[in-house]
């Protein structure tokens, strides 16, 4: 599975971004799909999953303003992202979960929220 992120960049507080993690290669074993973060000097956290059945969960601290999708036609999966904060700023990874242990990464892209 090969994965590739896109939709980051720099918002006001406020603001609105819309990322997308393309996906190619054996996506039909994918049994989770989801979006993380790293801030700098802090650990990767989950931020948002989508099961294949589409069930989603989401981290407290963006609930109600972040939402997971996914396009099974395009093989595309967004993270809707409104109402940012500051705290919001990571680099952002998508990730893809088949039968443990195997899982894989995208390449990652820059949020900054700032005034």
């Amino acid at each position: 599975v090969q994965l590739q992120a896109s939709g980051g960049g720099s918002v006001q507080p406020g603001g609105s971004l819309r990322l997308s993690c393309a996906a190619s290669g054996s996506i039909f074993s994918v049994n989770v799909w989801g979006w993380y973060r790293q801030a700098p000097g802090k650990q990767r956290e989950l931020v948002a999953t989508i099961t294949k059945g589409g069930s989603s969960n989401y981290a407290d601290s963006v609930k109600g303003r972040f939402t997971i999708s996914r396009n099974n036609v395009k093989s595309t999966m967004y993270l809707q992202m409104n109402s940012l904060k500051p705290e919001d700023t990571a680099v952002y990874y998508c990730n893809a979960e088949l039968t443990p242990p195997y899982e894989y990464w995208g390449q990652g892209t820059q949020v900054t929220v700032s005034s």
